[in-house]
């Protein structure tokens, strides 16, 4: 049984303007990028036959009655802003060198040549701007592992390679794994300054520096901080050197004072005379030696105390 004529009619009127309704169409409803890098806003568009496109733009943060400016007459986009796309069906657009301040909600706007036809695709892309962050321990000890991992405030929207930097000068092994960079039994040469970043079209997004500290142990006794090889940390090495060379030189002066008040004759004290320590012959001998005629002294003298004989009177 054949249908009805006018359902056949309405199938052909449905299939006709079906696929030229009015609307829009985004690839993604949510974009993240990096700080100064290029965003790509991809949509399409389809408006019903009958009508012409008179004008076509984006605008950011359209409000309900008021009339939505066009981002490409605005003094802050118009260096950065490109249109991609065509009057027919695509409506992509580049947006480059993003900040915070691009934050918000962008919307693709068409004007008709009927009057008061107007449309807005909305909602929008919603744009947020982040940066890389290196988030790695303050320090590690040595012969363990670390894991050093490159963030961002919200997840990429574009697949990113990650490149890594210690001191400045890319790592040339590959010990990555997507955004993670894995040190295995850590040295003292892998102390340093380590930052991430991601290829953007013929330069790169650079992440800020983070340092990484290595913790050894060069005796049982003690550890030891490797302080990477900067301009600060080389001062402190050369700061403590001097004083140790000047404590030091302190202590082998101060043992030479001391060795040479030790050895000096006249910080010593003489010893007593011990008369128990001579000889018995020393006396003997001078029992030998003849008296001699006495001088006559007020008092005794010390000969007569010693000598044996005693004088007789004349």
């Amino acid at each position: 049984m054949a249908p009805p004529l006018s359902l056949v009619i309405l199938l052909v009127i449905h299939r006709a303007y079906g696929q030229y309704e009015w609307g829009v169409k985004y690839r993604d409803s949510h974009i993240c990028a990096l700080k100064n890098s290029s965003v790509i806003m991809s949509c399409t568009y389809s408006y019903p036959t009958g009508y012409k496109i008179m004008k076509l733009f984006w605008t950011k943060n359209p409000r309900k009655g008021e009339e939505s400016p066009d981002l490409s007459e605005d003094p802050e986009y118009s260096q950065r802003l490109q249109y991609l796309g065509d009057t027919q069906q695509s409506c992509t657009i580049r947006l480059s060198h993003v900040t915070q301040k691009d934050e918000d909600e962008y919307c693709f706007r068409f004007i008709t040549d009927k009057p008061d036809v107007k449309w807005i695709g909305y909602p929008g892309v919603n744009l947020t701007v982040t940066d890389l962050q290196v988030e790695a321990p303050e320090r590690v000890t040595e012969g363990h592992n670390v894991s050093l991992t490159c963030k961002s405030s919200c997840t990429l929207t574009d697949r990113a390679t990650f490149i890594w930097y210690r001191n400045s000068q890319p790592l040339t092994e590959r010990r990555d794994r997507n955004n993670q960079l894995l040190l295995q039994s850590v040295r003292r040469e892998d102390a340093g300054r380590y930052s991430c970043a991601v290829q953007e079209h013929n330069h790169y997004l650079i992440s800020p520096d983070v340092q990484l500290n290595v913790m050894f142990y060069p005796g049982a006794d003690r550890n030891v901080i490797v302080i990477a090889a900067t301009s600060g940390g080389l001062l402190i090495i050369i700061i403590i050197i001097i004083i140790i060379l000047f404590i030091m030189k302190w202590i082998k002066r101060r043992s030479t004072i001391q060795e040479y008040e030790t050895n000096d004759p006249s910080a010593s004290s003489y010893a007593a005379l011990d008369l128990k320590s001579r000889s018995d012959d020393l006396y003997n001998t001078l029992t030998t030696v003849p008296p001699t005629p006495a001088v006559q002294h007020s008092g005794s003298s010390e000969y007569e105390n010693l000598s044996p004989y005693r004088k007789t009177p004349q």
